[in-house]
C-alpha cells in the first residue's frame, strides 16, 4: 500500500515529478561546491525559483531540465565562490568546511522533520574533509570544473557551457585541479583501521596520556581549528605532535564537562563534542600509516546545526 507521500508524488505532474527528482544531485553538486549544507540549500532553492520564474511556455522548450537546473545551479555556484574568497579573507581564523554527520543523522541540515532520501547528501570520498579541504585551495573555475568532470562525469563539452571555457581550457583547469589533489594525497587507510586508531586517540585524550597522543600522532600532523570568531579557538594551524598533543590536554584540562563520542563525519571515522546534549565541536581526523596526520575541528556553532539533535 502506497505512504500519503508516495501517493502525492503519483499525483503530479511526470514533468514536474522529473524536476523535483534532481534536488539531490544539486545538492550534491552545491555542497561540494560551496563546503557549506545552508549555502547549498540556498543556492537549490534559487535555481528551482529561477525555473519556476520562466514562463510555461519556455520551460517545454526546455529538452532537459535536469541539464538546466544544473547548469544554473553551477553557474550560482561559480559567482558564490568568487565572491566566497574576499568574504574568507576577513573570517577571524582558519575557515573550514561544514561537517556533515552520518547519512542516518544527518537531514537537509535541519534539525527533526522526516527523513527525505532527496534531503541527504550522498557521503562518499568527495565529501571527506580531506577531499573538501583540498578543494578550498582551487580557484572557483578549477573547482566546478573538476567537481562536475572528475565526481559526476560530465564531458568537457558539457562543462565548457556551464563555466564559459572552451573544452580545452576545461581539460587544463581538471588537469591543474588533480595536481593539487595528488599534491595532497596520503597514503589510503581502511576505515576500519582509522577507527581503531581515532578510538585510541579518544581513549588518550580522556586520560590526559600526552604519550600516548604523541604515540598515535604523524610527526608532522596538523591540526586546524574553526570557530568563526564565534568561538575562541587557534587562529593559526597547530604543527607537530608534541604541539598538537600538549593542546589537547590542556583543552581536556579546561573543558572537564566534555565528553567526546565517535561518529562518522562526512563519510569517515570521527569524533563530536558535547556539553549538556549540546553539540560543541566536531572532529575530522585523517589517518596515514597508522598515525593521525591531519586533525580539522569546527567549534563555529553557525557550522553545526545539522548536529544538533
Amino acid at each position: 500500500m502506497a505512504t500519503q507521500p508516495e501517493q502525492e508524488d503519483q499525483q503530479l505532474d511526470p514533468g514536474l515529478r522529473a524536476v523535483l527528482s534532481e534536488r539531490r544531485q544539486l545538492i550534491n553538486l552545491a555542497y561540494r561546491f560551496l563546503g557549506s549544507v545552508s549555502d547549498a540549500e540556498d543556492v537549490v532553492q534559487e535555481t528551482y525559483a529561477r525555473w519556476y520564474a520562466m514562463a510555461p511556455h519556455q520551460r517545454e522548450a526546455i529538452t532537459s531540465p535536469g541539464g538546466w537546473l544544473t547548469k544554473v545551479a553551477s553557474r550560482i555556484c561559480l559567482d558564490l565562490l568568487g565572491s566566497a574568497r574576499a568574504k574568507r579573507e576577513r573570517y577571524v581564523g582558519e575557515w573550514l568546511p561544514e561537517p556533515l554527520p552520518d547519512r542516518t543523522e544527518w537531514i537537509s541540515g535541519r534539525a527533526g522533520g522526516s527523513v527525505d532520501p532527496a534531503d541527504r547528501v550522498t557521503l562518499d570520498e568527495s565529501v571527506s574533509m580531506a577531499f573538501l579541504v583540498v578543494l578550498e585551495s582551487m580557484t572557483p573555475a578549477e573547482r566546478v570544473t573538476f567537481v562536475l568532470h572528475d565526481v559526476f562525469h560530465y564531458s568537457f563539452v558539457e562543462v565548457a557551457g556551464i563555466v564559459g571555457r572552451s573544452p580545452a581550457a576545461c581539460r587544463k583547469l581538471a588537469s591543474s585541479a588533480r595536481q593539487r589533489v595528488r599534491a595532497q594525497k596520503v597514503s589510503v587507510t581502511p576505515p576500519a583501521r582509522s577507527a581503531d586508531v581515532i578510538r585510541d586517540f579518544k581513549r588518550a585524550w580522556e586520560a590526559q596520556d600526552i604519550d600516548a597522543l604523541i604515540g598515535l600522532l604523524d610527526p608532522n600532523a596538523t591540526t586546524v581549528t574553526d570557530g568563526g570568531g564565534v568561538i575562541s579557538a587557534q587562529i593559526h594551524p597547530i604543527e607537530g605532535r608534541e604541539e598538537i598533543a600538549r593542546f589537547f590536554v590542556n583543552a581536556a584540562g579546561n573543558a572537564a564537562d566534555l565528553t567526546i563520542a565517535e561518529s562518522r563525519v562526512n563519510g569517515q571515522p570521527g569524533l563530536v563534542l558535547h556539553r549538556e546534549g549540546v553539540t560543541m565541536a566536531v572532529l575530522a581526523l585523517e589517518v596515514s600509516d597508522g598515525r593521525i596526520k591531519h586533525i580539522w575541528a569546527v567549534l563555529n556553532p553557525e557550522k553545526l546545526g545539522p548536529w544538533t539533535s
